[in-house]
């Protein structure tokens, strides 16, 4: 027995999805052009697929899992489950117009032609907003159709921005972000469900390690406390004391997005010598 797990055929999110299946120790024999693929020492098997035909073959029970943009699932599959948010492939579903263009509100694409791969979403947010727009639906290059006359604005996914300026257009509205996430078919088995949760503990495990750095640091005896004060450790952090009498070796973990300010403040506290160590995998 397997569990069926898509994943988008190509670009980014297809490199970060393998990444992580890779980083949950799953070896996955995937030759050029295959689409499907079977794991050598876990019971999955990895499907291919568009990642805009993923949420119906999630609903048919074709596969039992897919790693996708929610996105997607927002604009094509608002009735499949969310089993875990994977943090990576981090993007957003925006409203962009020509750099020439005068932009006050939202209430200035009123009336215009709105070119999108997305046009549910782009429906839900201007009937929340009050406004009404002429959708063309586009499948790829939704970018150029303001300068070929096509469209007075835009709704795409964007990440840097780059593509955004490169065709002259600026964001003005922001009406989703996404990131990855694990959905589940509201067709899977008991068995297959057994193995999910096996993969979503590898999963966790991966991305607690990606969040968080491993830090080592030298403190005297005496502001250990106000030291371990500023630590917010996985249960208390470990000390040890050192060959040098009145010093001893403070270990603890550290979220990355409080790194530079709580390293800050350990410095201002005492603390001297401090390591720094990525962590592969946290267990917790």
């Amino acid at each position: 027995m397997k569990l069926k797990i898509a994943i988008q055929k190509a670009g980014r999110l297809n490199e970060d999805s393998l990444n992580i299946l890779k980083d949950c120790g799953i070896s996955i024999d995937n030759g050029k052009d295959q689409l499907k693929a079977s794991a050598r020492n876990f019971p999955l098997e990895v499907f291919y697929l568009r990642n805009g035909d993923i949420p119906q073959y999630l609903r048919d029970g074709v596969v039992d899992v897919a790693i996708i943009g929610s996105n997607v699932l927002v604009e094509k599959g608002t009735d499949i489950d969310i089993a875990e948010k994977l943090g990576f492939s981090k993007c957003r579903v925006s409203l962009a117009v020509p750099k020439a263009m005068k932009y006050d509100s939202i209430a200035d694409l009123q009336g215009k032609r709105i070119a999108t791969s997305y046009p549910n979403t782009v429906e839900t947010y201007l009937k929340e907003q009050g406004v009404e727009a002429e959708l063309h639906i586009i499948n790829g290059s939704v970018e150029i159709a303001p300068n070929i006359g096509l469209a007075d604005a835009i709704c795409d996914i964007v990440s840097s921005g780059s593509t955004l300026f490169k065709n002259n257009l600026k964001e003005v509205e922001k009406i989703l972000s996404s990131e990855a996430v694990l959905a589940v078919s509201p067709r899977i088995g008991k068995a297959q469900q057994d193995i999910l949760e096996k993969l979503q503990f590898r999963m966790r495990s991966v991305l607690a390690g990606r969040q968080s750095k491993y830090v080592l640091m030298n403190v005297p005896n005496d502001k250990i406390d106000k030291v371990i004060d500023l630590l917010p450790g996985m249960r208390s952090p470990t000390v040890l004391p050192l060959a040098e009498e009145g010093w001893s070796s403070v270990h603890s973990v550290i979220n990355k997005d409080k790194f530079w300010e709580v390293i800050d403040e350990l410095r201002q506290a005492g603390a001297e010598g401090i390591l720094v160590c990525p962590i592969e995998k946290m267990v917790i």
